[in-house]
């Protein structure tokens, strides 16, 4: 995919299956989603989406994962796909987003559970059996292993796929999700991935 080799593509798996599983974070560590203010070194100066400053730093070896923008018309049946939305009353999740995993990643954090992208939200992952033509726009069949959910996408989801990224990219304004950094003595936070959006786009998980 988008000409990876299979080696960035392996450390590309590896980074996912630790972003795209249920909302847990242990006591020592915290979810980031944010944009970077400035470089300092080897410091990342974040500001979240609270409005908290933080202060980012790597590990050894991290990896760097970006999201590029996608088209509904990219997901077809078969294909493995998340999304975080919201429940409606008719029992159709409506997506806020849809995320396009690779072939390599096909069952990562599948499921249906609780999520923190706003209040009483839900992550979906799971195989596209279908997909049909709505009112409100398209609607996807995602079964997974104890079920299956319907997913709205609208207008206004936003439809976005992973690639292996590059650490020059990070620069001030650059969006970013971190979905566990563990809090340092120092006050600093570390992680050993950072998933950013590419050229304008930003995770929206």
């Amino acid at each position: 995919m988008y000409g990876t080799t299979p080696r960035a593509l392996a450390a590309l798996s590896l980074t996912l299956i630790c972003i795209a599983g249920p909302a847990s974070a242990a006591d020592d560590s915290v979810r980031i989603r944010g944009t970077i203010e400035r470089v300092e070194g080897p410091v990342y100066v974040v500001k979240n989406r609270d409005g908290a400053e933080l202060k980012l730093t790597v590990t050894d070896n991290p990896l760097f994962v970006a999201i590029v923008p996608s088209t509904m018309a990219d997901i077809k049946p078969g294909m493995f796909v998340g999304s975080a939305g919201t429940m409606q009353p008719d029992g159709v999740q409506k997506a806020i987003e849809v995320h396009i995993f690779p072939e390599s990643m096909r069952g990562t954090g599948e499921g249906h559970y609780d999520w923190d992208l706003k209040p009483q939200s839900k992550m979906t992952n799971g195989n596209v059996e279908q997909t049909v033509a709505g009112v409100d726009g398209p609607i996807l069949s995602v079964k997974y292993k104890d079920g299956e959910k319907k997913l709205l996408v609208t207008p206004e989801t936003v439809v976005v796929t992973y690639v292996p990224g590059n650490k020059d990219d990070l620069k001030p304004g650059t969006r970013i999700f971190v979905s566990a950094a563990k809090k340092q003595a120092d006050g600093t936070v570390q992680t050993p991935r950072i998933t950013y959006g590419r050229n304008g786009a930003g995770p929206a998980f």
